[in-house]
């Protein structure tokens, strides 16, 4: 899990390297992701998952659209806003799915609930940076809070595809990542066909390993990780990605959070940790 965590805490900076607009980067993912995993899946024997029919087959379809527009919004975001920023705002995707499950399963939200809610909207307000210098003078750049806005998107998409995910059964883990390859791949082939290809070069090894190290690889990981340790262990260890991608961000392009934005990841972590706590017997 902690390997995992540090190699998807990379994927902004193969993002920025491979320079690429976020559609052809989101079809190369899913090209060399489908690769790394048919390859995988052949390797142990688990091609047979991939076979889905009727509601799994909807579900999976429906949560791999989500997934996709949750990658092309992050990968949009990172140029608007930074690595470190647009990791940690579109982490907030436990609330979305909290919110969701209320309003639409009907789930009882506790007090302790409504209070992580509150401390992790207070964190986010400060791990943006939007209180300090010249946010709070209204002249912030508007890419900026539209690169925050499209991060609040992308965790509303991811937390609708957990919602489906829960609803739909029979769908596992690897099937699921195949599935969202595959779609991504067919539904966008024509983008970079339309937009041109990038130009051969080092470009093509960065999109490379968004495939088969960040989905191969780290899926790969995260389910091996999630399959061995308790619940309470996968939800800690899985705040290695966004707290290593502020530090990479910070080491590889000099974005430093300040002390408040510090603050706020903390209370974001401390909020969505406590969502992820399974509740006392």
């Amino acid at each position: 899990m902690v390997a995992c965590g540090l190699l998807l805490a990379t994927i902004g900076v193969f993002v920025e390297e491979a320079g690429q607009d976020p559609l052809t980067t989101v079809w190369f993912r899913c090209a060399f992701g489908l690769l790394a995993l048919m390859v995988w899946g052949a390797a142990t024997g688990r091609l047979g998952e991939l076979r889905l029919r009727g509601r799994a087959l909807l579900a999976a379809l429906a949560a791999s659209l989500l997934i996709l527009a949750n990658w092309a919004l992050f990968f949009a975001a990172i140029s608007r806003t930074s690595i470190g920023v647009a990791t940690v705002v579109v982490h907030v995707h436990p609330l979305w799915l909290m919110l969701l499950g209320a309003w639409w399963l009907r789930e009882r939200i506790t007090r302790l609930q409504i209070a992580a809610v509150l401390l992790a909207l207070a964190g986010l307000t400060l791990a943006t940076g939007l209180l300090e210098g010249d946010a709070s003078s209204g002249t912030y750049d508007k890419s900026y809070a539209i690169g925050l806005l499209m991060c609040l998107a992308g965790a509303l998409c991811y937390a609708s595809m957990g919602l489906i995910v829960k609803l739909a059964r029979g769908i596992s883990s690897f099937a699921l990542a195949w599935w969202q390859c595959l779609v991504g791949t067919v539904l966008l082939s024509g983008w970079p066909l339309l937009h041109g290809w990038p130009a051969m070069g080092p470009a093509w090894g960065w999109l490379a390993g968004l495939g088969i190290i960040h989905t191969g690889l780290a899926y790969v990981l995260l389910y091996a990780g999630m399959a061995r340790l308790p619940t309470s262990r996968v939800a800690l260890l899985q705040f290695v990605y966004p707290a290593a991608a502020v530090l990479i961000d910070w080491g590889v392009y000099g974005h430093a959070q300040s002390p408040l934005q510090l603050l706020g990841i903390a209370l974001m972590g401390a909020a969505l940790l406590s969502l992820r706590r399974p509740a006392a017997r």
